[in-house]
């Protein structure tokens, strides 16, 4: 079993910035793709940023130029520099992540979310 734990949410003036943190911990044999997602409106949750264990990312368009995600493959950690933040960045933040086990089986966990508010 795999475990993920979020962390690095808060209040945060528009134009600010938050580094969120993904920490795996359990049965990991390797991690192939980190993922941050957020709900919003007539979705259930929607993809804001990725990182494959090679490194290649894909962002949503409307973080692009403002997130940076990134991943420690030694540390099983996941991060997200979220800069110049808007109101509308405010959600609920979850991590996602896939890999092998080290039972030789596939898994596919989330986080319990960490809260980002932008507010003035």
């Amino acid at each position: 079993q795999v475990q993920l734990v979020e962390s690095g949410g808060g209040l945060v003036q528009p134009g600010g910035s938050l580094r969120l943190s993904c920490a795996a911990s359990g049965s990991i044999f390797s991690i192939y793709t980190m993922g941050w997602y957020r709900p919003t409106p007539g979705k259930q949750r929607e993809l804001v940023a990725a990182v494959t264990r090679g490194g290649s990312t894909n962002y949503a368009d409307s973080v692009k130029g403002r997130f940076t995600i990134s991943r420690d493959n030694a540390k099983n950690t996941m991060y997200l520099q979220m800069n110049s933040l808007k109101p509308e960045d405010t959600a609920v933040y979850y991590c996602n992540a896939d890999g092998r086990s080290l039972e030789e089986s596939d898994w596919d966990a989330w986080g319990q979310g960490t809260l980002v508010t932008v507010s003035s």
